[in-house]
């Protein structure tokens, strides 16, 4: 438990409470200890925290396009990294064969979402088919390999040195959010064992340290007949996800986390209703972005907060600096058009600062940094 130097204190103007009935002609912004899980104070600004005229070096909000890699590969080890720090490394994997050979992470733990296309995976474990939308975690060192054959975009999120885990609950018990009995298993069926009647040699590739080695069997090493424990890949879709909501409180980002990696945290957002409160705020508060890294990955739908962002694209939001709602979605801060949001996207926050690749600047939009400018700009 950390100790935390606390009291409370009002000074001027303010809310009542956090992100209702704002005074008059003001935009909340909240500042807070380690992301959303420490103290805050929140201010009462008479223009919005975005809008600056200006914005030069790196820490920069940024953006890009993963639809304009256009490049194909069979081994998700060759995927190009996106961002990445001691903890974490995201990637983009496209695929549209099967792949020939079977991978192991001997780095760390691995997250597949499925962005686009169905697959057929199979692991020590046995089979399981994949499909858009679907999250699978892969515990580190399990051998995989993927059967496809139609288009595949995959999000993999490796959690270096570490595992990942669910979210602690808390009073709202064990089958809030994500009830377990939705979650799914590979299994050892006709399927699985179809595939290990062969006497090829099969290929694992390990990836230690960020380097390969290899191994030959004479076999397939997928030849599993049962197994038993409670360690074991699962699969979850994000339409089995029943996000958290309050009729009058925009519940903060980390009240959609769905898995906990090691210094980082992924959250999904996904359809929900609007708050109903007629003075209740209905979009995300300007936050200042101080302990955590924001990366949002957006799969589908229309994204109420932000702008001129489409399926595919990823935003960065570095740590250091306010950030919060676009022009257009402050036009609906206290009235949505629709009673529910449209939009599905997967959020990683990370305790440590990213480092961006060359690959992943290769299909930057530079003008993001200036999309929050008002329109008399």
């Amino acid at each position: 438990m950390k100790n935390w130097i606390q009291t409370f204190k009002k000074e001027g103007k303010v809310a009542r409470q956090a992100h209702f009935d704002l005074p008059a002609n003001t935009y909340e912004r909240e500042v807070g200890k380690e992301g959303f899980f420490g103290p805050v104070a929140h201010f009462y600004h008479k223009n919005p925290p975005t809008n600056w005229s200006e914005f030069e070096g790196n820490l920069q909000p940024r953006a890009f396009d993963t639809n304009d890699f256009k490049e194909i590969q069979v081994c998700p080890f060759n995927a190009p990294v996106l961002l990445h720090n001691a903890s974490i490394k995201v990637r983009m994997f496209k695929l549209n064969a099967n792949m020939d050979h079977l991978v192991s992470n001997a780095d760390g733990d691995d997250l597949l979402f499925f962005h686009k296309g169905t697959a057929e995976l199979y692991c020590d474990y046995g089979h399981i088919t994949l499909v858009e939308g679907d999250y699978f975690t892969l515990p580190r060192c399990t051998k995989w390999r993927l059967e496809s054959s139609e288009h595949c975009e995959i999000l993999m999120i490796e959690s270096t040195n570490g595992h990942y885990q669910f979210p602690d609950k808390g009073l709202l018990g064990p089958n809030a959010i994500v009830d377990p009995a939705v979650l799914g298993v590979p299994a050892i069926n006709d399927r699985f064992i179809a595939q290990q009647n062969n006497d090829e040699e099969w290929t694992v590739l390990i990836k230690h340290k960020n380097r390969i080695s290899r191994q030959v069997f004479p076999f397939n090493p997928l030849d599993a007949i049962g197994w038993r424990g409670d360690l074991m890949p699962v699969q979850l879709n994000w339409r089995d996800i029943s996000p958290l909501m309050s009729h009058r409180y925009h519940v903060p980002p980390s009240a959609h986390t769905t898995f906990m990696g090691n210094r980082f945290l992924i959250c999904t957002f996904v359809p929900r209703l609007f708050e109903t409160a007629e003075k209740a705020l209905k979009i995300p508060f300007f936050h200042n972005n101080d302990d955590y890294d924001e990366v949002l990955f957006y799969h589908m739908g229309s994204f109420f907060s932000r702008d001129n962002i489409h399926p595919g694209m990823v935003t960065h939001h570095p740590q250091g600096f306010t950030h919060g709602p676009h022009p257009g979605a402050m036009k609906k801060a206290f009235k949505q058009d629709n009673a529910m949001t449209d939009e599905v996207a997967v959020m990683i926050d990370t305790r440590d600062p990213l480092q961006v690749s060359t690959e992943f600047e290769q299909v930057e939009w530079t003008d993001y940094v200036h999309s929050w400018k008002s329109k008399k700009d």
